[in-house]
């Protein structure tokens, strides 16, 4: 028995981290709503399991709502804040601790009503319908403060264990889990009387579900990387596109100042943002930074490849330089394979550690079919390198050249 309990924990772990992966890798494709939906729909069942159900494990009791469902959450928001950023991964943490709130706050009206009974032998359970209520509230403020935890402290070991991401996941994921498990067991134990014994089992548990999913977690960063967002397909999904003007939508965004292949913005946009952004830096008395990016040796790559290649290694050149841009920087495609980053209130050595990350970030990263994908970068600065946005364009644009001329895969800033 102990060993079936045991085989079916890890069947449920594997099916949930299957399942929510997919529709998290899919996101580009079917939007990150299906996602976060799938992560809210569990939350009723993980709950209920957390406690009522329970079985029984060499170690003690545990309840799989617990071990694999609510483990399982943790690590699908610390997977998006991966995937995606601090904007986005707020969405579910706040989500769900508003959503419960109003589900505590419409079950108080409910019970209001005169109610009539249909079926004599079943009668509503008002008093089970608040004590999930009053777990569901307590486990998602709980939650709340978990992903918050988990995220900065995430961040925190990446000095220490850049090189080593499952330790560093595996780390994070079982201090977060154990101080969960004592949080939530203080809330079963005052709600629905579970026995301390509950505690030991459940926080071992947890420990071996930070484990199995830290190392399913590098597993799906190491071998699955996000699909080209323009990626065609002859399947169901180009029928699909077809019908709704998928090439209308491209054009709008060509004309709204977006480049349809790679998503930054286009160069009539630079031409009528990049002096204005410069006037109010200028204005403001702050810092502005002009980054000039070209792709090495692109020309090799479409003549050896194809351009159906060359167009991917836009896009992903592309999406990883953005990754690695502040939310209030300012990213465009000049031409071909050039790229002008715009970056206000960053000093001469914080524009510098940018470019950096920005062609770390893309020598580091695999290409298809294609190696050795890297940029040359030259970096100006205001004040210092012009007065004007044309004399930094000329400065940054002159460096990045030099940059190619000695050697290439390279930031010159002087």
């Amino acid at each position: 028995m102990i060993a079936l309990n045991i085989l079916l924990l890890m069947i449920e772990a594997l099916v949930y981290f299957a399942v929510m992966t997919a529709l998290l890798h899919w996101r580009k494709r079917y939007g990150l709503g299906v996602f976060l939906c799938a992560l809210g729909v569990m939350h009723f069942l993980e709950t209920y399991l957390a406690a009522f159900f329970y079985i029984q494990l060499p170690f003690g009791i545990i309840s799989p709502g617990s071990t694999v469902l609510f483990s399982g959450k943790l690590m699908m928001i610390l997977l998006l804040y991966i995937k995606e950023d601090a904007l986005t991964v707020r969405q579910p943490i706040y989500g769900l601790l508003i959503g419960n709130f109003l589900l505590i706050g419409l079950l108080f009206i409910a019970r209001n009503h005169e109610t009539v009974q249909l079926v004599t032998s079943r009668q509503p359970d008002l008093d089970f319908v608040d004590e999930m209520g009053m777990l569901m509230v307590l486990g998602t403020a709980l939650l709340f403060i978990d992903s918050i935890a988990i995220i900065l402290f995430y961040e925190k070991l990446g000095r220490f264990f850049a090189r080593h991401q499952a330790l560093r996941i595996f780390i994070v994921s079982a201090v977060i889990l154990s101080f969960d498990q004592i949080g939530f067991f203080v809330a079963l134990h005052y709600v629905a009387g579970t026995p301390v014994s509950a505690l030991w089992g459940g926080w071992v548990a947890k420990l071996g579900a930070a484990l199995v999913y830290s190392l399913m977690v590098t597993a799906y960063l190491r071998w699955f990387k996000d699909e080209p967002q323009n990626e065609r397909r002859a399947s169901l999904r180009g029928v699909f596109e077809t019908l709704t003007y998928r090439e209308k939508y491209e054009r709008l965004l060509e004309e709204t100042g977006r480049d349809s292949l790679t998503g930054a913005r286009d160069r009539r946009s630079l031409t009528s943002e990049g002096p204005r952004l410069f006037a109010e830096a200028r204005k403001e008395g702050s810092t502005f930074s002009l980054i000039a990016i070209d792709l090495d040796d692109f020309k090799s790559i479409n003549d050896t490849y194809g351009h159906q290649t060359g167009d991917m290694v836009l896009q992903q050149t592309a999406r990883k330089m953005l990754a690695n841009t502040r939310k209030t920087d300012h990213f465009y495609r000049y031409g071909g394979e050039e790229f002008i980053g715009i970056c206000q209130g960053l000093s001469s050595q914080g524009s510098s550690a940018l470019a950096e990350r920005l062609r770390t970030a893309v020598e580091a990263s695999p290409y298809q079919n294609v190696k050795n994908v890297t940029i040359s970068i030259g970096v100006a600065n205001f004040p210092g390198d012009g007065e004007n946005f044309d004399q930094l364009f000329a400065k940054a644009d002159e460096r990045l050249y030099r940059a190619k001329r000695t050697g290439k895969n390279k930031v010159i800033t002087l």
